[in-house]
């Protein structure tokens, strides 16, 4: 196949989908069974190959519908489909990967010591409870990940001991960005049989591909950023090697949690508009960042594209295509927190779990999403109980920055003065224009089709200042 652009070929099928009535969508295979095809089925002459139809028996082993979406998300990581497995959610993928690869491996006998796994402290609720549940075999080593020294440092202090790192950037949901390219190469100088895995949720396939700086397994969840529509459950994992693929495939062929045949056809369906709903959601949220800094005068904003405020933002760009569309900020006050979160005036956010989704989320994490992390752990990982959490999805952007306004006002975040022209912090007495992008600068709005065709003319020839602002 030529080579294009991710999002022509995430769109694209052709190369894939050989159905034998020539459908221009992948068919859903809704079956459980498959009727195995002998030649003497078919005429003289007329015997197709039965290798490719008797690939498959039982859809917990394999199903078409499944190996198409497979061989699509295989072009996101630059791979092919069958180092690509899909799963029923992003925690049985990761489930699967220590099942496969570090739990079959441990011999307690042979050892008085447990293997070590490091991992960062800013990690996902459901994560924290799965590594919970693995303890008794192996210890888990948090810690904060942004910070390359101390990774490094506990990864030679546990170098005869180590078997993995699970490692995520950016954190969810303190935003801090992990080096992974350093960690990668540094770690595999220590101790080259370490296993390197990445949970990729936060920026998605589009925006990352750590295979191609020494990763050995990535996994994201495909309920997030891939199919966007929050109507599915999904988890994918992109192995670097044939060995690590059999492995992998083995425990879900065992288990039976792969993806089943209509989730895996509806998220066939969210990739194909993956670009341009991500476009707009990091768009989107770029613009409510810089108004929740600038506007609202917030004094803790979290977001990886605030490229004036994040101390990282040049580190994330050197391995990422975008910034993604999570947002987080705190008040410094739980209980103000709660009624913004809580507010009846919101209108369009609504409160919930998860990101990645076209409609915009809030949450409160400490009470939400990450609220099976106990309260002394938070306090111990410096977690912020007062942190909430925005998913920025593709609605118009003034429309958000209005709902959220509302809601800081019913809270009693802020106070609209000088007959609705300013906007008053009430916490620190700050003040700033109420307008989500100021007269003058015209650097955050996107250009409309007759903008397009005014600065192009005619013959649509590229426009260089234009190109910037897209």
């Amino acid at each position: 196949m030529p080579e294009f652009h991710k999002s022509t070929n995430i769109t694209n099928l052709n190369d894939i989908n050989k159905d034998l009535y020539g459908s221009s969508n992948p068919p859903l295979y809704q079956t459980t069974t498959f009727k195995q095809i002998s030649k003497h089925d078919f005429k003289v002459g007329q015997c197709p190959d039965l290798s490719t139809l008797n690939n498959y028996d039982y859809t917990r082993s394999g199903n078409p519908t499944r190996t198409v979406l497979q061989g699509q998300v295989g072009k996101l990581y630059d791979t092919k489909g069958e180092h690509v497995f899909a799963v029923s959610t992003g925690m049985s993928a990761l489930q699967v990967i220590i099942q496969a690869t570090i739990l079959s491996n441990i011999d307690l006998k042979a050892t008085k010591e447990k293997p070590v796994i490091l991992m960062g402290d800013d990690i996902y609720g459901g994560t924290q409870r799965l590594v919970k549940f693995i303890s008794n075999f192996v210890d888990v080593i948090h810690l904060n990940a942004s910070n390359t020294d101390l990774v490094l440092s506990e990864a030679k202090k546990y170098s005869h001991r180590l078997v993995a790192a699970i490692l995520e950037s950016p954190s969810n949901p303190l935003l801090q960005v992990v080096n992974l390219p350093l960690i990668a190469k540094e770690i595999k100088k220590i101790n080259p049989n370490v296993l390197l895995i990445v949970d990729n949720s936060m920026m998605s396939g589009l925006n990352c591909n750590p295979l191609t700086f020494g990763i050995d397994i990535v996994y994201e969840s495909g309920t997030k950023y891939l199919n966007g529509h929050h109507d599915l459950m999904a988890g994918l994992i992109i192995c670097s090697n044939k060995k690590l693929s059999d492995d992998i495939y083995f425990v879900i062929n065992s288990t039976g949690n792969g993806l089943s045949p209509f989730d895996s056809w509806l998220l066939i369906r969210g990739l194909k508009t993956l670009e341009i709903r991500l476009f707009k959601q990091q768009y989107n949220a770029i613009v409510l960042a810089k108004w929740l800094k600038t506007k609202c005068n917030i004094d803790i904003v979290r977001y990886i594209g605030l490229k004036d405020y994040h101390k990282d933002y040049e580190l994330h760009k050197s391995f990422n295509r975008g910034t993604g569309s999570v947002i987080s900020f705190q008040t410094g006050d739980l209980e103000l927190s709660e009624k913004i979160v809580f507010s009846r005036l919101l209108k369009i956010f609504n409160v919930t779990v998860s990101f990645g989704c076209i409609n915009s989320l809030i949450s409160l994490p400490c009470k939400m999403s990450h609220a099976s992390i106990d309260e002394e752990t938070r306090k111990e990982r410096d977690f912020p109980e007062d942190l909430i959490r925005l998913s920025i999805g593709i609605e118009d952007v003034e429309d958000l920055c209005s709902d959220l306004l509302n809601a800081f006002v019913d809270a009693g975040l802020v106070k609209i003065i000088d007959n609705g022209t300013k906007i008053l912090n009430l916490l620190n007495n700050k003040v700033a224009l109420n307008t989500v992008f100021d007269e003058k600068d015209t650097t955050f709005r996107l250009p409309s089709i007759y903008d397009i065709i005014d600065s192009t003319g005619n013959s649509f020839t590229k426009n260089t200042e234009l190109k910037s602002k897209l």
